[in-house]
């Protein structure tokens, strides 16, 4: 399935612009889009609501027929078991995370030690842990501790964008962790040169502009024969003030779809 994350509505949801969007209004967004998946991911205000905001939004998100999967950074034992209390409230069968959080950064043992614990209540949650590959952990020492694991309910979350930063190659990415991905983000990715000519930046670009060979990817994964969701996001950055940068990237974002649904 196909589905948008607050990535996707990065600069939408910013205080930098005049009226940032709810989570309900990107909820409903999400729906005029004729899209019904939409992953919570790294929002910051979800952490801040009490449990009467939590049930309204899961309300307002059932309401329109979204279905909701989760996102957050670390496998802290509290925030794990938080965020299993949250995929509950929200009937979210996924929660994606990263090995390291904001203020931990767990040793190998220490993370096996803790997804060990963990994971036998997800199983009987039917809930899925996803991790995402990032720069700062080793894709081969992330597939070798969830090997290790080998429970059918924790799984990579691949994002073959972020280990370039690692000087890992994306396309190694995808084929390395292809048979454990449970949720792909999906987003194009390029360098461009700095003014003067010295130096790169590396950034988003709109989805089939860039240098991801999603063909490869999806011959590599078979994502939609697996029944793996493809979460839309964007690394979009600032555009010089808030009309131009929301309207490109709600751009982003059709383009994006309209390349999904346009391959097979």
């Amino acid at each position: 399935m196909i589905g948008l994350g607050t990535y996707a509505f990065f600069w939408q949801h910013s205080d930098l612009v005049p009226e940032p969007l709810s989570l309900v209004g990107a909820f409903e967004a999400t729906r005029e889009l004729d899209v019904d998946l939409f992953q919570i991911c790294d929002y910051a205000p979800l952490d801040e609501m009490d449990a009467h905001e939590l049930e309204d939004a899961a309300a307002a998100a059932r309401d329109l027929g979204v279905h909701v999967q989760l996102g957050t950074k670390g496998i802290e034992p509290d925030r794990l078991h938080r965020y299993l209390d949250l995929a509950g409230v929200f009937d979210a069968g996924l929660v994606r995370s990263m090995l390291y959080g904001p203020d931990s950064r767990p040793t190998p043992g220490q993370a096996e030690d803790w997804l060990r614990g963990m994971l036998p209540r997800y199983e009987a949650a039917g809930v899925t842990l996803a991790l995402e590959t990032y720069e700062q952990v080793a894709t081969g020492d992330l597939v070798a501790l969830i090997d290790r694991i080998g429970s059918d309910r924790l799984g990579v979350c691949l994002d073959p964008a972020n280990v370039v930063a690692r000087l890992e190659l994306p396309r190694d990415c995808v084929e390395l962790t292809a048979g454990l991905v449970k949720n792909v983000h999906a987003k194009d990715f390029a360098f461009a040169r700095q003014p003067g000519w010295v130096g790169f930046t590396y950034g988003g670009a709109p989805m089939g502009a860039g240098l991801h060979d999603y063909r490869h990817l999806l011959d590599a994964v078979q994502p939609r024969d697996r029944g793996v969701d493809e979460i839309v996001e964007h690394w979009l950055s600032w555009q010089g003030d808030a009309e131009t940068t929301i309207r490109t990237e709600r751009e982003w974002t059709r383009t994006t779809l309209e390349y999904l649904r346009s391959t097979k």
